[in-house]
């Protein structure tokens, strides 16, 4: 079973779209829209672990220039 994250990403002013583009390039992204309110983007990723999750974001999302800050929310099925 995948495990699957949101990702809340705040982004550098007018990067938002150039962001969102590159995120939706990444292996393992399902999804990246930009939004509107706290955050610039919402991505939702899907890998075979929680720990592959947290390297994805750490080594391909989090490089892409223009992203300030990020909050990964694992999905949890109740």
């Amino acid at each position: 079973m995948a495990v699957h994250a949101y990702v809340l990403v705040q982004t550098d002013v007018g990067k938002a779209a150039d962001v969102t583009r590159l995120v939706r390039e990444i292996d393992g992204v399902v999804s990246a829209e930009d939004v509107t309110g706290p955050y610039d983007v919402i991505a939702l990723l899907a890998a075979d672990s929680i720990d592959e999750v947290g390297r994805l974001v750490v080594s391909q999302v989090q490089r892409i220039d223009g992203i300030t800050r990020t909050v990964t929310c694992p999905v949890v099925n109740l």
